[in-house]
Order: structure tokens, then C-alpha cells, then sequence
């Protein structure tokens, strides 16, 4: 039997935010398996609340920002050591260095850049390291839209998607693509829809839901399970969630009535969402 240390406890108590006694058993109970305990812990219906963000969150800034008339976004994100450096204006400029590079490739820039970023690990003298990048080019008609929040803490990009090129050039259309990246940013959706959940997941949020209401009617459970997997796709899909200005009208609700009102048929292509230190 594995012995379940201190440590191991601790943990998993700092992940879930559940009582030292129960994280014991869960770990008892999964072999000290910590992503099993944390499964065993919610098939108990036992609250669980997230990580605290700033314990993953390392010094550094995401930047984005789009070019050629909406045509292209590109996003990354530069970690430092301290908050001073990620203030420091020549570490600012870099970032924005860094972007523009990202703008112009789609390939992975990570070795290309090394140099420059070594360069500069002399110049601040604290390590730089240039973590990630995207560049999202817009799949014909249509326009890309970028947002950062919290001072270089959360980064996004989507792409939206219309049938007539004059539709970009409309307020309306910039409007919902504005409100669409705060939304993102806010809501953190995990899938843009419920084909794009990967089918291991959904069925890893059944199994746990199924084992809550275990030993009730088949019939029973099954009406229970799939109320909970409503909830589950209106909290984790970007076109099902409650848009953030308007909770009463679902993202798809508002695409719809954007569209109309635009006399054509919008639609969310693709998305981003970069979180610092992530």
C-alpha cells in the first residue's frame, strides 16, 4: 500500500481546498494517484475550489494586438523574474519586439529569437524567457480581435467570421468582435462549442456525475445526469455561456441577433485565451 506523506496531503488540500482528513482518504483510497483524489473527491460531491491564479502566475507580460485592418492577430507571452522588470519600460518595448516578430510567422520562433533573447537576459541581467506565441490570420471574410487585461496578465484573440467583406466595416460588427474578446477574457471559456469538448472529458463529467446520484432509479439518474451536463456545456462553451454584459442572452443568442441586424450570418471561428504564467 503506498504511504500518503504530509506532503502529498498538503498538496492536494492546496489544489482542492477540501479538509486535510478527506484528502488523506481520497489519496488513500486512489493509491496517492493526486489527479485520481481529486476525481474521487468530486464523484463525493465535495466542493473544490480553483487554484488561486496568482500561484501559478509567474512575473512577465502576454501582449496582443492585430494588424493589416483586423486582418491578422498575433499574441505572446515573455516571462520574467520580478513584477519590476515586467514594468520596466525597455522590457515593455521588447515584448512589442517580440509581437511583431510573431506577426509575420507562423512557425515556432522559439530558436530564432534565442539570440535576441539572450541579449537581453545580458542587458536587464534577469532571466527572460519568450514562452509563447500565436499569429491568427483571418479565414476569409471576416476580421480578428485582440484584448489584453490586467496589465499584460490575460491575452486574447478571436476570429470572427462573416459571409460579406462590407459587414467588417460596419460599427456593429466591431462592436460584438470588441465585446466578444472581453468576454473571453472574463468568462474563460474552455471550447468555442460542444463538438470541440473532446469526447474523454464529457465522459469523465458524466462518470462523475452519475457516481453522485449513485443508487437511484436508472431513469432517475439518467434525467439528473443529463441536467448536469446542460450546465456543464452552458458554463465551459464559448457559444453557450451567458454573454458577460448579458447574462439572459447566450453568446450564440447574440451572433444570431448581431447578424440579423447586419443582414448577414456571423460566426465565432476560432479563439485564444493566454493566461500569464499558465
Amino acid at each position: 500500500m503506498t504511504e500518503i506523506s504530509a506532503a502529498m496531503v498538503k498538496e492536494l488540500r492546496e489544489a482542492t481546498n477540501v479538509g486535510m482528513m478527506e484528502c488523506k482518504k481520497a489519496l488513500q483510497e486512489t493509491g496517492g494517484d493526486k489527479a485520481k483524489a481529486i476525481q474521487w473527491l468530486r464523484e463525493r460531491g465535495l466542493a473544490i475550489a480553483e487554484k488561486k491564479a496568482g500561484r501559478a502566475v509567474k512575473s512577465g507580460l502576454i501582449a496582443a494586438d492585430t494588424f493589416d485592418g483586423g486582418r491578422v492577430g498575433a499574441m505572446v507571452e515573455v516571462n520574467c523574474e520580478t513584477d519590476f522588470v515586467a514594468r520596466n519600460a525597455n522590457f515593455q518595448r521588447f515584448v512589442r519586439e517580440l509581437l511583431l516578430k510573431a506577426r509575420d510567422s507562423d512557425g515556432d520562433l522559439t530558436a530564432a529569437l534565442a539570440p535576441e533573447v539572450a541579449a537581453k537576459v545580458a542587458e536587464i541581467g534577469e532571466n527572460i524567457v519568450f514562452r509563447r506565441h500565436l499569429r491568427m490570420a483571418s479565414q476569409g471574410a471576416g476580421a480578428v480581435g485582440a484584448y489584453v487585461h490586467l496589465g499584460g496578465k490575460i491575452g486574447v484573440l478571436v476570429e470572427l467570421g462573416c459571409q460579406q467583406a462590407a459587414t467588417t466595416a460596419q460599427p456593429a460588427f466591431a462592436e460584438l468582435l470588441r465585446d466578444l474578446t472581453l468576454h473571453i477574457a472574463a468568462c474563460a471559456p474552455a471550447a468555442l462549442d460542444r463538438a470541440s469538448v473532446p469526447a474523454a472529458t464529457a465522459a469523465t463529467e458524466r462518470a462523475i456525475y452519475a457516481k453522485q446520484v449513485e443508487g437511484k432509479p436508472a431513469q432517475i439518474i439518467e434525467k439528473i445526469v443529463a441536467g448536469k451536463m446542460e450546465k456543464f456545456y452552458r458554463q465551459v462553451c464559448l457559444t453557450e455561456q451567458g454573454f458577460v454584459k448579458d447574462p439572459d442572452i447566450s453568446v450564440a443568442a447574440l451572433l444570431e441577433k448581431t447578424g440579423k441586424d447586419l443582414g448577414d450570418r456571423l460566426t465565432i471561428r476560432r479563439y485564444a485565451r493566454f493566461v500569464l504564467g499558465e
